[in-house]
């Protein structure tokens, strides 16, 4: 989103929410009598921002799909401080009515409709808590959970240093570090939430707690792909890394059989344990629209290296060129999104993992989307991308369940984004049945990981249960500890929930 969209949205603000002085009586009936979003304004004046107003109105537009922008709060509640929340909280914990459910939005990138937006009650946009903070010795840096990583990276480059954050510029630092991380350095390091050192969080007492292994190590553990199911996380303390620049090589190929075959071999070869880089990280794009399909090589390595050999086989097969250059980190991430479009109208998407396979399996995946995404070429606007790229080298320190330390996971990712709501059925039920496809070839052959990422999750997919049983069970118990009640089970019902 571009810096002209925030300061048009933030200069709009004053005069778009409802006014501080509320013209209701303020007597102790007005807390009873009131909406909850005059409540809400009432305790934090200012911070309210009304439907059918500018500001209304360019954050519902600010959504990445048409799913989460269809929905239409009552109000949306603007915090600017961990204090702000902790009110809004207390308020909407002691309120009774379907307008006191809310939802809570960082950077809205997420597809499937509620996942950070609601109809009625209110949405909580943490936008305006974007600050990115470098500790004196510039070892840690504090995000706020509203920043974008596009500002994240650009603010710590001068430093030359990074954090593990979104390859893509939009992403919000809230959804991605409370939901997982895949990085430019998670070949290295693991997913984002494996290295987060401490969390500011509002529980549903209206406490401001700061987590940390030492402090709350079930809660600090739990917040490790927990979502939003414990509070409203306000800040981040994660470690930096050493960054000057970085190669990243974006190679577009002619779809063909020869190069097909090419990258599944090229791919399974740089997936196996005995030639792990841990610098590199990449992904194969296959794409189909207007009835053409196309493939492309985003090869991305944290060493300040150009045209790194672990690279060679990919590069190798015959292409038709592309990006290849040394740059930072926030340079990298803008240039690789610019490809990708800051909206759509609708959009749908699947995610799998699985242990590497030799390159014909990769071939039988490749052949069954191809030969069934055909079904959908009449669909209007019509975009499926096909993602195959390596899975974070976990150090185990999440909720996951998956192996420590293991080289060889690898995760596909599908995505549909087109024009009409009205194909949302037949769009969502032909991918669908693409997927189960090819995960019962991969299962069929002991390759099938029971393993969903929920950064690229479906609602229809229920990460959750994914994760082991035992996991399960210690995110239930952080749950009853921390939120007795149930305020952010019964309160918050977009995300991934503990309990249905």
């Amino acid at each position: 989103m571009s810096r002209l969209f925030w300061r048009t949205l933030l200069a709009a603000l004053p005069a778009t929410v409802i006014s501080a002085s509320p013209p209701w009586s303020t007597n102790s009936t007005y807390l009873t009598n009131s909406t909850t979003c005059q409540a809400i304004n009432y305790q934090i004046p200012g911070r309210v921002i009304a439907r059918g107003t500018i500001g209304y109105d360019a954050a519902q537009g600010s959504y990445y799909s048409g799913q989460e922008r269809e929905l239409m709060p009552d109000c949306i509640f603007m915090p600017t401080t961990a204090e702000e929340v902790s009110r809004f909280v207390k308020t909407m914990a002691k309120r009774e009515g379907r307008d006191t459910l809310f939802a809570i939005r960082s950077g809205g990138h997420t597809t499937w409709r509620g996942a950070a937006n609601i109809d009625g009650g209110v949405t909580v946009d943490m936008r305006l808590m974007n600050q990115t903070v470098l500790s004196d010795d510039g070892k840690m840096a504090s995000l706020g959970s509203g920043g974008r990583f596009h500002d994240v990276y650009h603010q710590l480059s001068p430093h030359n240093l990074t954090v593990m954050g979104g390859r893509v510029p939009s992403i919000g630092v809230g959804g991605f570090l409370s939901t997982g991380g895949m990085t430019f350095l998670s070949r290295k390091y693991g997913f984002a939430c494996d290295n987060i050192y401490g969390y500011e969080i509002v529980l549903a007492s209206g406490e401001v707690a700061y987590v940390t292994q030492a402090s709350h190590p079930d809660l600090w553990l739990a917040l490790k792909g927990g979502i939003n199911n414990f509070g409203v996380i306000t800040r981040f303390d994660v470690p930096t890394f050493s960054s000057d620049l970085m190669w990243y090589n974006l190679i577009n190929y002619e779809y063909n059989d020869s190069v097909l075959a090419a990258q599944a071999r090229a791919f399974s070869n740089f997936m196996e344990p005995a030639r792990y880089d841990p610098g590199a990280m990449m992904g194969i794009f296959l794409n189909y629209a207007g009835g053409n399909f196309t493939v492309s090589d985003a090869l991305w390595h944290i060493n300040n290296v150009a045209s790194p050999p672990v690279y060679d086989e990919f590069t190798k097969i015959p292409n038709q060129g592309g990006v290849a250059e040394l740059a930072s980190v926030a340079d990298v991430v803008d240039t690789f999104g610019a490809n990708i479009l800051p909206t759509t109208s609708r959009a749908f998407q699947l995610d799998w993992s699985f242990r590497n396979a030799p390159a014909d399996m990769y071939i039988k995946v490749i052949k069954i989307w191809e030969d069934r995404v055909k079904q959908l070429n009449d669909v209007k606007d019509i975009f499926i991308e096909f993602l195959l790229q390596p899975q974070s080298v976990t150090n185990g320190t999440n909720m996951y369940g998956l192996e420590p330390g293991r080289t060889d996971y690898a995760m596909m990712l599908m995505t549909a984004t087109y024009g009409d709501a009205r194909d949302d059925a037949r769009v969502q039920a032909t991918v669908t049945a693409i997927v189960n496809e090819q995960r019962e070839v991969l299962r069929r052959h002991g390759l099938l990981i029971d393993f969903v990422y929920p950064n690229y999750a479906d609602a229809s997919q229920d990460p959750f249960k994914t994760w082991g049983a035992a996991n399960v069970a210690k995110l239930q118990a952080a749950s009853h500890k921390y939120d007795p009640h149930g305020v952010f089970q019964k309160k918050v019902p977009g995300g991934f929930k503990l309990f249905k």
